[in-house]
């Protein structure tokens, strides 16, 4: 009987034992995957950051792109106005050389008969 006890403790030690050593690779094993998630979680905040860094440029550029919309709408209308005026300064200009031009047919014809009177 004390023979089986002593084996029945040796048994037990080396099972406390294989225990011991299964919980400590368990512990090792969670640190490892608790490191591993920490270091996860910083990747994902970078990442967050990054994301919100650009959806922050995403927005200054629309607003950018709406500025620089409504000063192109501006120069258009202002390009607009300026070809119109154009347009009727060369008409008036037109009108002014048919003018000019029948002036001195007028001019050519006066001064012929002004000389000989």
């Amino acid at each position: 009987l004390h023979q089986q006890a002593e084996q029945t403790c040796r048994q037990l030690v080396r099972t406390q034992e294989e225990h011991e050593h299964l919980l400590q690779a368990a512990v090792e094993q969670a640190e490892g995957l608790e490191h591993s998630l920490r270091s996860a979680e910083a990747v994902l905040a970078e990442r967050a950051a990054q994301l919100r860094d650009a959806q922050a440029q995403l927005s200054r550029n629309k607003l950018l792109i709406e500025d620089l919309r409504g000063e192109n709408r501006g120069f258009a209308m202002a390009l607009q106005a300026a070809e119109l005026k154009q347009k009727t300064m060369e008409e008036k200009n037109q009108l002014l050389e048919e003018q000019a031009s029948a002036l001195k047919q007028l001019i050519g014809k006066i001064t012929p008969a002004s000389l000989s009177g």
